[in-house]
């Protein structure tokens, strides 16, 4: 780190520390062990010894090296830790380094021979398998093995190198190598500390038995300098030749003469000797329980007691028998029984820096990191001598120190001050003051790298050596540091980043020695240390929380490493620091900065919005989420386990928010519904519901224990009930736009025009915006699509109402001019006229296009409105409203309404106004309520005083309407006439049975109508509209299809008339027609014409076969029809091209079901019980009429290619049809007869009650349709009889309208009689204990009016 970092502000006088610790008593004892540490040199050779000594000195040497060099280089991993990974940007630095080396261009590594080595290593280094290897594997101890091979096979070939000499030198060139690795690492950013303690613990065992110091502060390679065991430097008492006291002068700043004196008055007691004793007597002490060093009792258990004793005992034993080996004098002092036994193998004579190999550490005294620069030890320090020179045993010390009776128990030293620990702090306090003024001064750099451990080196080697001497155990000098550090860094002194550092070495001492086999004392020191940076680092995160919530992890990131690692070592408890107390106030800041951020962000907002009240919200929500998000992603995890900022901050500022939206209220409904332009735009209001529902599932999420009141669908539910009546407002709109920018032309495959697709897409975007607000509550929102149903079923009538209106415009075009006297060129044009022979002819009707585009936009209509239903998942939505319905409110009137439907069916014994006998009407039906306003008008069905109008209507009542029912006669010009009148009144209680009721309504003139009435429940829910918007669909499409058919209809009356039958049964000579000719356009229409056996019914035994008339064909019957197969061909080439497959075979078989009521009318009348004018047909006539009906048949079929399948031409209609031929000829007794079997027998098989009629919910979709219409038919097919058909045939013959009547009669009796029953066996069921209400009583059908006076 920069100097520049230790600056943060002034520095104080020397302080001194609590433990008042004199300066002059503190500087004499440093004196004392700096003087006894230059004593502690070895002692020059007094002598030469001659050549044999010499000789064996030499083997006893190299046999030493050998002894404590490494053979195998698996020695140096034998501890059995897994291999380190090291930086991918080694390899690069350490092939420069190695070139360097090999060229000579680096002088601290000039020998020769590690030279050599170091550049055979450099050419595998650039071999690309070798970089490949290592960029994959990684391991440090992989390179450094790779080394080892190289250097082996280099030393080997080593001719200087004799014996097994090669092996001592590689001992030496393995720790260059790792020397080397080092000082690459130094070049390299984010090296992993694991890897720099790893090459510190290689380094160490690596180290040389004798070190000798070079410039650049690492051992000589040199081997004459390991082989040397003494020197020539002789002893003196010049301080300038005294390292630590020349150390120690310059710390307490001392002048040399002062330290001159003192050390010369120091040397008169302060000898070997005394240290020697000093040794002695914590060996006794130990022995003897005295209370220094330690005790039992200042431990907390047997086995830290032992722990500490074993290594401690040995240790001392090993520093005597080093201080024998420094001064054999000493030992004729010490009796040889009371040293230690010594092994000369594991460490040179005359050394005090002898390698320790054993696997536990040294003792408590041993350094526990190489790292000169960030520890307060050093590898050259005493503190690293090797435990095997001193007895494991610590039960054999009383035995070796029998014999110093002169050596006393208790506290009598030379060396070790009254207090050393109080004199320890004092002299590391001075020490870390002198190195920051250092760093502090001019001399130093702004820029300039210094230690985070503050330390320098001369000052870390006395320390050490002062720590050796007073026996302060590790622990203590590790917490020692953390706590000056500490101090340091409260007054502003010293950087942050110390603190980690000094925490480093704390970390590294308890991965030797455990905490429980540390002193108490020194475990209640290191918990006192930890307790106040706990508390000093947790008030620097409550103040830097400030900076909600714009803090960063960095900014927060140092004190949290710190007070991460003093929470994890479980000591707070210790020291009696409530945690809990604390993050509770820490918890308490953050809710307090969020609540002042909140505010002050509102205000803000609120004084840049304008009118706009909902946008400041709008923005609050922006900024929570965002602040929350990002909070979120940079602590991902809660700060110390405790502090979720996001949680606690969301906890604050949500509830805030909630409160300030309840607040505006009342003034955002206020400015939202302010005219067309409001000041708050409603797209902004749904918006903020949007975003206070993700504030909310947010609260849900990091607030899981929190509790919040805010109805959230009831607040924003009015702005719904807004939106929707605006949604409802507009779709005239949408309805007039989609149908005026349509032209009606055909688009893509299904013959649809623009107009539906533009509607639809106008109806479903409110869907999906319903759907996007997913609204909280399912109730509310199934609430809300029942009212959306109801607009969209408004839509589709609406719709339905223009396009059917158009399609009539286009059906029956006005007239140019309205003075025309011929009814045909009116406005409702009847396709009449009289021909100039007084005949009447028919003209032939021709369909635009655009009339059959009408009709397939309405089945497109269908098919994407039941689209729409599943996209809005109606059904879901139904069982929602049945399933959370709020209970009604018992006695409560609801307002139910109800849906009648009225349909028109038939008039019978119309009076034509005009005075002549052969006059016909034009008659439609009008529906006004009891004001006069018109609720529903049928289509006009031209000449005819028995009119079919076959058409529905809806009426939705609230309470009993009385309708007019109006039978009027359309007038060319002017008003129309009124040919009748008559009353009913739609009372939900008197069609409560929810049946179909027939009522047969006299006019008040004469004449009567048919109406069938049935009621249902008109009900608020999703399926009531869906089904109402189908069935005005599918009335549209039976009208528009009507209509079709009624074009058709008077063409093919007339080709399929009597008239042209007699007219071919008179006609004696015919002219030829080819007949492939007249089919050739059915041919070009529908595919080639195939033929079908005629369907055969057979004859009774008693009837004798008919005689086909010899004298027409097939040819000259067919012939008589050209004009109807040329009008087939003209217009279903148009429909066949315009219409939809759908709609196609829909208008087909209506047309071919219309043929087929055609051809029986011309078989048999009406069913009725009054005599009939209508004479059967001949023989002759009849079989021509089948051929007409077989030739048809033939022509709609096309022998598979036309639009109407075999088995729809077949149907039941057609076999009823041909069924006819069977009793045409009967007898009028064996008729009668027949009549009665069939009718007791239809009778006994009908149902006995009648069917509810066909219900809304029956049309919901398309699904209820089909089901529905295929349930109808199975029905029609169950119910076949030919009775009726008798009945009709029997109207033709003499004296049979009393047997008519009668019949008829006793049908409705017995029906009447079977539905009575039901009625009654329903209303028992309805009298039974029930949950629901009953429904009312229904009062009976009134009787059927007299009939009309025959005429």
């Amino acid at each position: 780190m920069s100097r520049r970092s230790y600056a943060g502000g002034s520095m104080h006088e020397r302080r001194s520390s609590r433990f008042r610790v004199s300066d002059e008593e503190l500087m004499n004892f440093v004196l004392r062990v700096a003087l006894l540490s230059y004593q502690m040199q070895p002692k020059p050779a007094e002598a030469t010894p001659s050549e044999p000594e010499r000789d064996r000195d030499y083997s006893s040497r190299i046999h030493g090296a050998l002894s404590s060099s490494i053979f195998s280089i698996g020695d140096l991993f034998r501890d059995g830790q897994k291999g380190v990974r090291f930086p991918k940007d080694l390899i690069k630095v350490l092939e420069q380094k190695l070139q360097d080396i090999a060229m000579g261009k680096d002088a601290a590594y000039s020998d020769q021979l590690i030279r050599r080595t170091m550049a055979v290593f450099y050419g595998q280094v650039k071999d690309e398998t070798f970089r490949r290897q290592m960029k994959e594997n990684r391991k440090i101890e992989e390179l450094i093995l790779m080394f080892a091979t190289n250097a082996t096979n280099v030393l080997k070939k080593e001719p200087t190198l004799q014996g097994d000499g090669w092996k001592v030198e590689l001992n030496n060139h393995i720790a260059q190598f790792v020397r080397l690795l080092r000082d690459c690492l130094r070049h390299i950013s984010h090296v992993s500390p694991e890897l720099t303690a790893r090459l510190e613990m290689y380094t160490a065992k690596l180290a040389p038995a004798q070190p000798a110091y070079s410039d650049s502060g690492y051992d000589s390679a040199s081997t004459s300098h390991r082989d040397s065991v003494s020197s020539t430097k002789r002893i003196s008492m010049q301080v300038n030749d005294m390292p630590l006291v020349l150390t120690a002068a310059r710390l307490f700043k001392l002048p040399a003469h002062v330290v001159q004196k003192e050390i010369e008055d120091l040397a008169t007691y302060c000898t070997e000797k005394a240290a020697l004793n000093d040794l002695k007597t914590c060996l006794k002490n130990i022995n003897a329980g005295a209370p220094f060093p330690f005790r039992r009792e200042d431990f907390d258990s047997e086995a830290a007691w032992q722990y500490w004793r074993t290594l401690e005992t040995a240790h001392l034993s090993q520093l005597m028998v080093v201080m024998v080996q420094f001064n054999p004098e000493l030992a004729k002092s010490t009796p040889s029984e009371a040293l230690p036994p010594t092994q000369s193998s594991n460490g040179r004579p005359g050394s005090v820096y002898s390698s320790y190999s054993s696997s536990r550490p040294d003792s408590y005294y041993a350094s526990s990191s190489a790292q000169r620069h960030a520890s307060v030890s050093s590898r050259h320090s005493v503190l690293s001598l090797g435990g095997g020179l001193g007895p494991s045993d610590p039960d054999a010390v009383p035995s070796a120190l029998e014999g110093d009776e002169e050596i006393q128990v208790g506290f009598h030293f030379t060396f070790i001050p009254p207090n050393p620990r109080k004199y320890y702090k004092r002299l590391l306090e001075y020490c870390i003051s002198a190195d920051l003024e250092a760093m502090l001064s001019p001399a130093v750099g702004d820029d300039d790298e210094v230690s985070l451990g503050i330390l320098s080196a001369p000052h870390i080697e006395l320390i050490n050596e002062c720590a050796l001497r007073w026996r302060i155990g590790q622990p203590y000098r590790v917490a020692c540091f953390l706590d000056i550090v500490r101090q340091f860094y409260e007054r502003n002194e010293v950087p942050l980043e110390c603190v980690p550092e000094a925490l480093a070495n704390i970390t590294r001492v308890t991965s030797e020695i455990e905490l429980d086999k540390w002193p108490t004392q020194d475990v209640d020191y290191l918990a006192q240390i930890y307790g106040q940076l706990f508390s000093t680092f947790l008030s620097h995160l409550y103040h830097s929380l400030d900076g909600l919530p714009h803090i960063k992890p960095s900014d927060v990131a140092p004190y949290l490493s710190v007070l991460e690692i003093v929470r994890e070592s479980g000591l707070l408890e210790r020291y009696d620091v409530d945690v809990a107390a604390r993050m509770s106030d820490i918890q308490n800041q953050v809710r307090d900065v969020s609540a002042r951020y909140y505010g002050q962000k509102m205000r803000e907002l609120q004084e840049a919005s304008g009118v706009n009240r909902a946008l400041p919200l709008l923005l609050m929500t922006d900024e929570i989420e965002k602040n929350a998000k990002l909070l979120d992603k940079r602590f991902p995890e809660p700060i110390l386990g405790h502090l979720d900022i996001v949680s606690l901050m969301l906890e604050v500022q949500i509830p805030h928010f909630l409160m300030d939206l309840d607040d505006s209220k009342k003034r955002l409904f206020e400015d939202s519904m302010n005219g067309p332009t409001p000041d708050v735009p409603i797209q902004d209001i749904f918006a903020l519901y949007r975003r206070t529902k993700t504030l909310l599932g947010m609260y849900k999420a990091f607030c899981p224990s929190g509790e919040i009141q805010f109805d959230l669908g009831g607040f924003f539910e009015p702005y719904v009930r807004q939106w929707l009546v605006n949604t409802d407002n507009k779709t005239t709109q949408w309805v007039q736009a989609a149908i005026a920018a349509d032209k009606f032309q055909a688009e893509g495959e299904e013959g649809h025009s623009s107009s539906i697709i533009d509607l639809f897409d106008s109806l479903r975007s409110p869907i999906q915006f319903l759907q996007d607000l997913e609204w909280i509550d399912e109730y509310q929102e199934a609430r809300f699509f029942t009212s959306l149903s109801k607009t969209i079923s408004k839509a589709i009538n609406q719709y339905c109402a223009t396009i059917e209106e158009l399609f009539m415009s286009e059906m029956f075009p006005r007239p140019t001019e309205y003075i025309q006297p011929q009814k045909s060129s009116a406005w409702l044009e009847k396709a009449k006229s009289l021909t100039e022979r007084g005949e009447k002819k028919v003209e032939a009707f021709t369909f635009q296009p655009e009339s059959c585009v009408k009709l397939n936009n309405i089945e497109a209509a269908r098919r994407l409105l039941d689209n729409m239903y599943e996209q809005m998942e109606a059904d879901k939505k139904m069982e929602v409203l049945e399933h959370s319905a709020p209970p009604v409110p018992e006695k409560v009137d609801r307002g139910d309404r109800f849906l009648f439907t009225v349909k028109v069916a038939i008039a019978e014994g119309l009076v034509p106004l005009d005075s002549s006998p052969s006059a016909k009407l034009d008659t439609f039906v009008t529906l006004s309520d009891e004001q006069g306003n018109r609720l529903a008008k049928t289509r006009t069905i031209y000449e005819s005083l028995n009119p079919r109008w076959d058409e529905s209507f809806d009426l939705s009542v609230e309470k009993p309407l009385w309708i007019m029912i109006s039978v009027r006669d359309r007038a060319l010009v002017g008003k129309h006439d009124t040919v009748g009148r008559a009353y009913l009144c739609l009372d939900p209680k008197r069609f409560g049975d929810f049946l179909t009721h027939d009522l047969w309504m006299d006019l008040d003139t004469q004449g009567r109508i048919l109406l069938r009435v049935s009621m249902e429940g008109e009900k608020d829910d999703l399926q009531f509209y869906f089904g109402r918007a189908f069935r005005s669909l599918k009335r549209s499409e039976n009208d528009m299809v009507r209509v079709f058919i009624d074009k058709m209809s008077p063409f093919i009356r007339q080709c399929l008339s009597r008239s042209v039958l007699k007219t071919l049964v008179k006609s004696t000579q015919s002219g030829s027609i080819d007949y492939n000719k007249a089919l050739g356009n059915v041919t070009a229409l529908f595919g080639s014409l195939g033929t079908k056996d005629d369907v055969q019914i057979p004859l009774p035994q008693s009837e004798k076969p008919r005689v086909r008339p010899e004298t027409l064909t097939d040819v000259e019957i067919e012939q008589a029809i050209v004009p109807l197969f040329d009008f087939f061909d003209a217009n279903l080439s148009t429909l066949n091209t315009y219409l939809s497959e759908t709609t196609k075979d829909m208008v087909m078989s209506r047309v071919w079901k219309e043929i087929l009521n055609v051809i029986e009318g011309l078989l048999v009348p009406p069913l009725s019980d009054v005599q009939s004018d209508m004479k059967p047909l001949s023989d002759k006539e009849v079989d021509i009429v089948f051929k007409w009906l077989k030739f048809l048949r033939d022509y709609f079929y096309a022998g598979g290619e036309g639009p109407i399948s075999l088995e729809a031409l077949q149907n039941q209609k057609y076999r009823d049809v041909l069924s006819i031929r069977l009793y045409y000829d009967w007898h009028t007794d064996a008729l009668m007869e027949e009549c009665v079997r069939m009718m007791q027998h239809s009778l006994r098989a009908a149902t006995p009650v009648k069917k509810r009629a066909k219900s809304v919910y029956q049309q919901r979709n398309l699904g209820t349709i089909r089901k529905s219409k295929k349930e109808k038919q199975q029905e029609k097919e169950k119910e076949v009889s030919n009775g009726e058909t008798i009945l009709r045939i029997l109207r033709m013959r003499p004296n049979t309208s009393d047997f008519i009547a009668q019949q008829l009669q006793a049908m409705n009796s017995l029906q009447a009689e079977r539905d009575a029953q039901a009625k009654d066996a329903e209303k028992r069921k309805l009298q039974r204990p029930r949950q629901q209400p009953q429904v009312p009583p229904v009062p009976s059908i009134p009787p059927v009016p007299a009939l009309p006076p025959k005429t």
